[in-house]
């Protein structure tokens, strides 16, 4: 988990960052190479219910697919095993949270996609996230279309993305969690109170972003990164490094329910 306690404290930083607004655009264009979309992915933890073997939990979707689910929240894959006590106290002992990161799962995705009967992978968003997209999707009206939201902010005349600076480059942060968009862009306000006067939030399902990386390539798509939110700042913060410096790895094979 190197990658991401490296991420924790670069976000330390973005404090003392200079921050803009630049880069312009919607998010089409070529794809990105498999490499840069897992460098993005790769840094974001998010967390699974496993088995005794490490493999995940799966439960039968349409079709009979199968099905694992990927929390956004630890809170709400600590709260699902809680659940299962209580529904099935048997299955609940085998099982535990396993965090994995964002590009671990992504690897699992592609390579099941020529399987026949492939482990699908459902993005469990957090519901207070939820409740605050559809509330932006209500104001802008865009209403919020399912997915885990992720949080951007625009502005100025050309609407152009807030950027941060990061080893010496300027990025377009897109955030788990709302209020760390809303702290950025209060202190952005601070340094640039005339530009920063018309900065809006926007919504974008982190699904979206996904297949949009996989199918487009410019500077605003290679400037991307995504901002875990604080709960998995604060899990970064706490996790101890395996010796081998590797992040959590999910086995092919998942159990029947």
């Amino acid at each position: 988990m190197n990658k991401l306690v490296r991420w924790s404290a670069t976000l330390g930083a973005v404090g003392a960052s200079l921050f803009g607004l630049g880069i312009g655009g919607n998010l089409t264009a070529l794809a990105l190479p498999q490499e840069q979309i897992l460098e993005k992915l790769d840094p974001v933890p998010v967390f699974t219910i496993a088995d005794e073997q490490g493999a995940p939990l799966v439960a039968s979707g349409e079709n009979e697919a199968k099905v694992a689910g990927v929390f956004i929240s630890q809170e709400d894959a600590n709260q699902f095993v809680e659940q299962l006590k209580t529904e099935n106290p048997e299955l609940a002992e085998k099982v535990q949270v396993v965090p994995v990161s964002l590009g671990e799962v992504y690897k699992l995705s592609e390579s099941a996609q020529s399987q026949e009967n492939a482990l699908n992978f459902a993005y469990v968003p957090e519901e207070e996230a939820v409740n605050q997209a559809k509330t932006i999707g209500e104001g802008t009206e865009q209403p919020y279309q399912g997915g885990v939201p992720l949080f951007v902010a625009r502005g100025g005349e050309g609407k152009g993305y807030l950027t941060f600076e990061k080893d010496s480059k300027q990025v377009i942060p897109f955030f788990f969690d709302k209020q760390q968009l809303e702290a950025m862009v209060a202190r952005f306000k601070e340094q640039e109170p005339e530009v920063a006067a018309n900065v809006d939030i926007e919504v974008h399902p982190l699904e979206g972003v996904i297949e949009t990386l996989e199918t487009g390539s410019d500077e605003i798509l290679e400037k991307i990164v995504l901002v875990p939110s604080t709960e998995s700042i604060e899990f970064l913060q706490n996790i101890s490094v395996p010796p081998t410096g590797e992040t959590q790895e999910l086995p092919q094979a998942a159990p029947n329910e």
